[in-house]
């Protein structure tokens, strides 16, 4: 059973900035490409960003340019460096693995961390 561990999240107003980090497993990290999602209740869980095994990074056109993914292979940790938040970027935020794609999740959800911008 993979584990995946989110946190960073918070509550922030409007404008302001998180910084969302998460760690996996050394043996599946370092080989595959890692996605940042996030959830509304009562809406679909939406993939907001991906980066690549070689750092090729994608984002959702709502977080391009605010939101920043990065990774370091020496620490199997990504983070998601959150600016000029606004209230709808209000979610649960999870991170997976993802498959050659680069968008297909491969493991089960962990907990995710909440994220709360007010306006």
């Amino acid at each position: 059973q993979v584990q995946l561990m989110e946190s960073g999240g918070g509550l922030v107003q409007a404008g302001g900035s998180l910084r969302l980090s998460c760690s996996a497993p050394g043996s599946i990290f370092r080989g595959n490409a890692v996605g940042w999602y996030r959830q509304v209740p009562g809406n679909q869980r939406e993939l907001v960003a991906s980066i690549s095994m070689g750092g090729a990074t994608r984002y959702a056109d709502s977080v391009k340019d605010r939101f920043t993914i990065s990774r370091d292979n020496t620490k199997n940790t990504a983070s998601l460096q959150m600016d000029s938040l606004k209230p709808e970027d209000t979610a649960v935020y999870y991170c997976n693995i993802l498959g050659p794609d680069l968008t297909r999740p491969l493991f089960s959800w962990g907990k995710g961390t909440l994220v709360t911008v007010s306006s």
